[in-house]
C-alpha cells in the first residue's frame, strides 16, 4: 500500500550505455582542479626557486646581503657551498650560500 516501485535497478543500465562520455565527464572536475593548481601554486613556486638560485649563484665579493637569520653584512669570501660575511669590522662569519635571502643595493651598509 505504501511501498512504491523500485526504479533504481534500471539506473546502472542507463549509465553503462553512456560509457566513455560519462567517464570523461566525471573526470573533468579533477583535471580542471589540477590545471588551476598548477598555474596558481606550482608554476609560481618554481619561478621563485629559479630566481633565488640565480641570485645565489651570482654572488660576488663585495655584495651586501641579508640572511634568513636577520644578519646583514658584506661578502668577503666565496666558496662553492659557503661564503664569509663581514658583519662588522673584524667580525667575519661563515654561512651556507642558501642562507642568503636578499642581495642589498650597494651602499646600504655604512
Amino acid at each position: 500500500m505504501f511501498i512504491s516501485s523500485a526504479f533504481a535497478q534500471t539506473a546502472p543500465a542507463a549509465a553503462a550505455s553512456g560509457g566513455m562520455t560519462s567517464t570523461l565527464t566525471s573526470m573533468l572536475p579533477l583535471v580542471l582542479m589540477f590545471v588551476v593548481l598548477y598555474f596558481l601554486m606550482i608554476r609560481p613556486q618554481m619561478k621563485r626557486q629559479k630566481e633565488a638560485r640565480a641570485m645565489i649563484d651570482a654572488l660576488v665579493k663585495g655584495d651586501e646581503v641579508a640572511t634568513n637569520g636577520g644578519l646583514v653584512g658584506r661578502v668577503v669570501g666565496l666558496d662553492e657551498q659557503f661564503l664569509q660575511v663581514e658583519l662588522a669590522q673584524g667580525v667575519v662569519v661563515q654561512l651556507q650560500r642558501g642562507a642568503v635571502v636578499q642581495v642589498l643595493p650597494k651602499g646600504t651598509l655604512k
